[in-house]
């Protein structure tokens, strides 16, 4: 990792590429490795290498590198997370910018949306929505949106008038901005969209576009052609390309190979290769990726991050195709299993030498394993919280005919400022609303020591732990300056973390 002694962070922006819709770019064929600054701070005998602002515009690309209120200009956002213009909410062009005077601007201080300006219906309320940072001192901006992988120490909003309030929209892994999961920080925003089910717009569900798919028989493979592609396909397949995740799962799997049979198809642990036509991230089909996975048992769903809520495309891809995911990730998982028997978890045997055996006894039990897609043959889901959290959310997963989720929290920090605008109407005191710690929290990184590291290049592995401990110092600087309520400079801030 390329790095030069220097007081000051030096930045390296690493940019990861687009990939096909449903498709995670971290699992198909492509080393993703996480953006990030990297800083080497002198001491007085040895030299300290520290990790900080990880993610930074992770999954954007860009034009040049040409910057605009601060910002580089974004060519494109992940696809997941691009939202769908609201019916009825018209761009406004810069001869239409005086409209934004009748309604509450919310200024997107991370330009997410890439807007310059619109105006949103949200039931019966009405919202400015803009990335355009000139409106920070308007007499009508009433909260400052922020994407999480893009919360920056480089340019904040201050100072932060009493009427400013600050909403976090936070999909993504720990991995892409540790100093949000602690207390000084998470605790800044008046409102929050999140994978936490605690969160004032739970985004746990973010990756199921609904029970049917789940119920689905599309992609199901009868379990006796299963077992007989089994003479040429291993009973377990993985399929990651985010190699040394904070969760360590690479480590974990390598000790799995040695138990039992495993395909592995992406950059990690490779040892098969995907078909030609699918073999180019750009270019690959879904459907016949999907297809591919659908042959095996057992898919090895392992996040890249253990957080409870934390679930990923890793854990319902497999449900949606037939297969029996073998999850690790969310300690909580199992308030989202679809019914108690659909899943296999990593965290109920004490060494992969024991899960191997119990994946081992499966596979050669037809009657043990059909157990595990009962639910699915006969179309139950039988887990209330997971059916209530899918009728009750206000947004919808590629779904045009629904609000995507960006819309949904545009709208929930729209709605509850016109709430305090009519109390404020009335004589009232403004309600107060503030993120707590279960909104956004995740527990120190560990690994796996099954046996001593064997020697290979430096990992990512090595800096997880670090980074999470020095981001508990960012956090408290952070929280410090902001505190002050002026704006602060880059040495200030690497100052205060380092002062110890």
């Amino acid at each position: 990792m390329p790095s030069q002694a220097t007081s000051e962070p030096h930045i390296s922006v690493l940019h990861g590429a687009r990939v096909p819709a449903g498709m995670a770019a971290e699992e198909i064929g492509m080393q993703m490795v996480p953006p990030r600054e990297v800083v080497l701070v002198c001491g007085p005998t040895r030299e300290h290498l520290v990790v900080v602002e990880l993610g930074k515009f992770e999954g954007k690309k860009f034009k040049n590198s040409h910057l605009k209120d601060g910002r580089a200009e974004m060519e494109a956002e992940p696809l997941h997370l691009r939202p769908f213009f609201k019916r009825g909410g018209p761009t406004l062009n810069r001869k239409k910018t005086l409209a934004a005077d009748g309604f509450p601007i919310m200024l997107w201080w991370s330009p997410l949306t890439g807007e310059t300006g619109r105006l949103g219906q949200c039931g019966a309320d009405a919202c400015f929505f803009t990335i355009n940072r000139t409106y920070i001192h308007h007499h009508r901006t009433k909260a400052f949106l922020f994407y999480g992988t893009d919360f920056s120490i480089d340019s904040l909003p201050l100072p932060r008038k009493a009427h400013h309030d600050w909403a976090l929209f936070h999909e993504e892994s720990p991995k892409n901005n540790y100093k949000l999961f602690h207390q000084p920080v998470i605790t800044l925003f008046n409102y929050t969209a999140t994978f936490s089910r605690h969160s004032h717009l739970p985004l746990t569900t973010q990756f199921l576009e609904g029970t049917e798919v789940l119920t689905s028989l599309r992609y199901l493979v009868p379990l006796r052609s299963k077992n007989h592609l089994r003479k040429s396909l291993a009973p377990l397949v993985y399929v990651q390309s985010d190699c040394d995740p904070p969760s360590d799962r690479d480590t974990y799997i390598r000790e799995l190979m040695t138990y039992i049979e495993v395909d592995s198809y992406g950059e990690c642990l490779r040892n098969k290769p995907l078909p030609p036509r699918l073999s180019n991230p750009a270019s690959m089909d879904a459907d016949g990726f999907y297809r591919i996975l659908a042959q095996y048992k057992f898919i090895l769903a392992f996040e890249n991050a253990v957080c409870d809520d934390y679930i990923t495309e890793k854990f319902w891809r497999p449900l949606k195709l037939g297969v029996v995911p073998v999850y690790y990730g969310s300690p909580n998982i199992a308030d989202w299993l679809p019914s108690n028997r659909s899943a296999i978890m990593v965290s109920e045997f004490s060494h992969p030498r024991e899960l191997a055996s119990y994946i081992r006894a499966l596979d050669q039990d037809d009657r043990r394993y059909q157990a595990y897609i009962e639910w699915k043959l006969e179309g139950e889901i039988s887990n209330q919280r997971l059916l209530t959290a899918l009728r009750e959310r206000k947004w919808g997963v590629q779904d045009v005919k629904q609000d995507s989720h960006i819309d949904a929290f545009e709208c929930m920090v729209c709605s509850k400022v016109w709430d305090n605008i009519r109390l404020q109407e009335k004589g009232l005191p403004p309600k107060r609303w503030q993120a707590d710690v279960t909104h956004l929290s995740c527990p120190e990184p560990t690994v796996f020591a099954f046996s001593p590291l064997a020697p290979r290049r430096r990992s990512l592995r090595e800096m997880w732990i670090p980074s999470f401990q020095q981001s508990k110092k960012e956090a408290q600087a952070l929280r410090w300056l902001v505190d002050r309520n002026q704006n602060f400079s880059t040495q200030e801030f690497w100052a205060l973390v380092f002062k110890d």
